[in-house]
């Protein structure tokens, strides 16, 4: 397993964007995965250094995850960190998402109108919020092998230059480790140029509490079943190289394509 990952070794590719958030609120939105679990400790550990604030937010669902031990286990640990993380139950069960063709499609619809109406009962400042997303160099991987097979594979049209879908929308933006909204707020990815063995690696060596009960809806979720065959293959990515491929080959839209966004479109469509 790779350790590379420490707070010095990420401190230094991330100064540039850590030094413009004096004075931020960073909010985290917490799943309690390794993503996340290693995103707030980074960013706990920052913090005092570079003079932001952090809270974090998470959204307990599915529900056959988020049992009350492992909320407790798992909060507990944070909290000796110094983050109290807020729980949010959801008004929904397992059962109704359980009986669509793809789960995780109405599980992330749940948590994106969850995260907007915390952000528009919580946030009153607006100019000092960074929203911390943990997404990592896989998920960007996934994302251009997804593209790419939609590309050679869609169904022939009469446009020879189709319109970006939705979904190209959403995801090309989660390329960029920051984006700067013209309306002051900011969204940060900590984790885009690290392989899963080096986030791993910190999980271990801090002995971060996670989630212990698998979700049972993981398979439905394509980046997940590319993610065991990055594993058995023992494959390692180079973030500057897939950013490379991505702009050159899938057509990244410029950061300017999403920074004019308003929040309420931003937040509730492509976020």
């Amino acid at each position: 397993m790779n350790t590379g990952l420490t707070y010095s070794a990420w401190k230094k590719d991330y100064a540039p964007i850590l030094s413009q958030f004096k004075g931020k609120k960073l909010f985290v939105l917490f799943s309690a995965g390794k993503d996340s679990s290693a995103a707030l400790s980074l960013i706990l550990e920052a913090a005092p250094e570079f003079g932001f604030e952090v809270e974090a937010h998470a959204g307990a669902f599915p529900v056959h995850r988020y049992t009350a031990a492992e909320k407790e286990r798992i909060g507990a640990f944070w909290q000796e960190r110094g983050a109290a993380v807020a729980w949010y139950d959801m008004d929904i069960t397992d059962a109704e998402i359980r009986a669509t063709p793809n789960p995780c499609l109405p599980c992330q619809d749940v948590r994106r109108k969850l995260l907007n109406k915390i952000l528009t009962a919580s946030v009153k400042e607006w100019q000092r919020l960074v929203l911390v997303v943990s997404f990592s160099l896989w998920d960007i991987v996934s994302y251009s092998i997804e593209h790419l097979l939609t590309d050679i594979y869609a169904p022939a049209g009469p446009e020879i230059d189709p319109p970006p879908s939705k979904r190209f929308i959403e995801t090309a933006q989660r390329f960029y480790p920051l984006v700067k909204m013209e309306e002051g707020y900011s969204i940060f990815r900590p984790l885009v140029r690290y392989n899963n063995a080096d986030i791993l690696g910190l999980i271990a060596r801090e002995a971060i509490p996670i989630l212990s009960i698998p979700c049972e809806f993981k398979d439905y979720r394509p980046k997940r079943i590319l993610q065991r065959y990055y594993e058995k293959m023992e494959m390692r990515f180079d973030y500057r190289r897939v950013l490379d491929f991505a702009e050159a080959s899938l057509g990244l839209p410029d950061l300017s394509a999403y920074t004019g966004m308003e929040k309420e479109e931003y937040l509730r469509k492509f976020f």
